[in-house]
């Protein structure tokens, strides 16, 4: 067997083909729009100045440290975080990087200070893939192959207005999907339930933005059952709606006595999450939920860099402002094209839908050869195209996503209706 030289192994390095810049990455020197930051978690783009020169710095200090040594760092991210925060959290547990074990840190705080067991999720949610929250997330595909065990799980019908589960009319259908979940808890809980957890948007399922009577409902229930709301913002914190937290803009009527986050809250994709709370439910013991790289020195320094950013640059005004056109032009083309159909979101985080996902999944090929890059969902029907650009985009990157979307859709109609032809 050859052994590589150092420079062979440098010239075989398959990572070199790829660099970013702001909202851009290039691919062997080819440029594409970033439209699903990365995978929604490079909120500020690849290459904020602020964070890499923090980062760099830091590294020359140590880049990990075992989280006894930044329980004071912690402490001042907090602080620096208050003013964004609904005036119920009072309390943080920074022990995490990724939101599936953020996830996991919530349940077990909701158990132990309600001393109860089980927990409500919508169909469609995602709250992770480690075996606890694939289990509470409303989906099959991901549990088809295995026998994984977790807490008594209870689904009920996610909050989607253009696909009623219950066949009702958004003027005429009274929130039933809120309104419901006292069914659910007489008829299928143990009777002990700790948490209810919901993304304020649900992202995987196909950007389903909830009315927003739905959210006051579901408080109202819950805070009569005694049941602790977990509000999952992996995907909506830290701007992505427009607010800092979408339950402290849009779904502020869910008033969540738990919220948790990850993804953008790095910036420019450094791993880091968190779990912030109401201070009475501050219960867990050091032991009782950690991880190994929680709260390591460049997680900390990612998520200072990332509140101190949002702030010295108005991103969250930003967000608003680009939110505005990209909508428009989303509408716009669903009127201009008959394919594109119910378009949907809030801030930068909005998505449209296709009839297939076979449509999807040429649409995203089709999207890429045009230099723009978008994900789709995966739950349920699979037919949403999610658009999603770093929160630093401006007017004019708005209009070139837009301009690539049209490009897309008209050479989508026409290799369909050549397909047509085909057939």
């Amino acid at each position: 067997m050859k052994i590589l030289e150092y420079e062979e192994i440098g010239q075989n390095n398959s990572l070199e083909k790829y660099s970013g810049k702001g909202i851009n990455l290039y691919i062997d020197g080819k440029r594409y729009i970033d439209c699903a930051s990365g995978t929604f978690n490079l909120s500020l783009g690849y290459s904020t100045e602020e964070h890499i020169e923090a980062l760099c710095s830091q590294l020359h200090k140590c880049c990990h440290l075992s989280s006894s040594y930044t329980t004071e760092k912690s402490k001042e991210i907090f602080e620096l975080m208050k003013e964004y925060l609904p005036e119920q959290i009072g309390a943080f547990w920074f022990r995490d990087i990724i939101g599936s074990s953020a996830n996991e840190c919530a349940i077990r705080i909701a158990q132990k200070a309600t001393g109860k067991t089980d927990v409500i999720s919508l169909f469609v949610s995602h709250h992770g893939q480690s075996s606890l929250t694939t289990c509470v997330s409303g989906n099959a595909f991901r549990r088809k192959s295995f026998c994984l065990s977790g807490v008594n799980s209870i689904k009920i019908p996610a909050p989607d207005c253009y696909n009623c589960f219950y066949s009702q009319s958004n003027e005429y259908c009274d929130v039933q999907c809120a309104k419901r979940l006292e069914d659910f808890i007489e008829y299928a809980s143990s009777g002990q339930v700790a948490a209810f957890i919901m993304e304020p948007i649900l992202g995987n399922g196909g950007n389903i933005v909830p009315d927003t009577r739905y959210y006051k409902i579901i408080r109202e229930i819950c805070d009569k059952y005694g049941i602790l709301i977990i509000a999952d913002e992996v995907q909506t914190g830290f701007g992505r709606t427009g607010s800092f937290f979408a339950t402290t803009g849009y779904a502020k009527d869910l008033r969540p006595d738990i919220i948790t986050f990850a993804k953008g809250a790095g910036g420019i994709g450094i791993p880091v999450a968190g779990v912030l709370m109401r201070k009475e439910l501050d219960v867990l013991e050091a032991w009782e939920h950690s991880t190994t790289s929680g709260a390591n020195p460049l997680a900390l320094v990612a998520i200072e860099e990332t509140i101190k950013y949002i702030r010295k640059y108005n991103i969250l005004d930003n967000v608003n402002e680009q939110s505005v056109l990209l909508e428009d032009g989303l509408r716009y083309l669903a009127l201009k094209y008959p394919f594109v159909y119910n378009v949907k979101g809030k801030g930068l985080m909005f998505g449209f839908d296709l009839a297939e996902r076979k449509d999807v999944d040429e649409f995203i090929r089709i999207a890429y050869e045009n230099g723009l890059i978008v994900r789709a969902s995966r739950y349920v029907f699979g037919n949403t195209i999610k658009v999603r650009p770093p929160l630093i985009v401006t007017e004019s990157e708005i209009n070139e996503i837009l301009e690539k979307l049209e490009l897309s859709m008209i050479q989508f109609s026409k290799e369909k209706e050549y397909e047509s032809i085909k057939i």
